[in-house]
């Protein structure tokens, strides 16, 4: 995901996950989008459960927005490579699944893109920064 730089600073501002873009770093953008589509798609889990079909809608648009304008928009499919791709399908798949969860009022679905995007966070945590800049 190499080439973030300011586009995906905008595109990270642009679905107003969190403040700070500004000063941080390319890696730490990815990590704060990986936070806050998790944290939406959970809230729209629990308006689900909570029979709130208005705070629902506005968790899935707001983790649909995250994933698109900002993990998707944020790929370098030239550096990146088949990865790149890799990538950019799964994260459709999310889209797809999260969207038609919502349509459903289904809370399974975004169950699943839950486990996908915390096994992606969890592997993007691990790579050391530094070692991205030495590579």
């Amino acid at each position: 995901m190499s080439g973030f730089g300011n586009f995906g600073a905008r595109a990270y501002a642009s679905v107003g996950v969190e403040t700070g873009v500004s000063s941080s770093s390319p890696h730490a953008l990815i990590l704060m989008l990986y936070d806050g589509a998790l944290e939406s798609l959970r809230k729209a889990i629990g308006c689900i459960e909570a029979n709130d079909p208005l705070g629902k809608t506005r968790a899935l648009s707001r983790a649909t927005r995250i994933l698109d304008e900002g993990l998707r928009a944020s790929l370098d499919h030239k550096a990146g490579g088949d990865l790149a791709g890799q990538l950019n399908a799964l994260y459709d798949y999310m889209l797809r699944r999260t969207m038609q969860a919502g349509i459903d009022n289904d809370p399974a679905p975004i169950l699943e893109s839950v486990r996908l995007l915390d096994g992606l966070r969890e592997a993007w945590a691990s790579i050391q920064p530094d070692s991205q800049a030495a590579a």
